[in-house]
């Protein structure tokens, strides 16, 4: 079994009107050291062992999991060792 977490935010290049809105909120909080504030998505998945276990996340997140046009992923595989 397998733990697999995946990471997904905006592309650089794409505006992020929620992360703006957040840095805004901090600022008025007095957080005036914040400089940039990128908001994103990140999932936990289970999943049992595989052979092509790295290139079947990677076809979930190209196909489902991030819009690949204005979003970029990343992922981290765990083995879940049961107790």
């Amino acid at each position: 079994m397998y733990k697999v977490k995946v990471y997904v935010t905006l592309r650089e290049s794409v505006l992020d009107p929620q992360g703006g809105a957040v840095k805004s909120a901090l600022h008025a909080m007095d957080y005036q050291e914040v400089t940039d504030v990128r908001i994103g998505k990140y999932m936990e998945l289970q999943l049992e062992s595989t052979e092509k276990l790295e290139e079947r996340v990677k076809e979930m997140c190209e196909k489902l999991l991030a819009n690949t046009v204005i979003e970029d992923y990343r992922f981290e595989v765990e083995e879940v060792v049961p107790s």
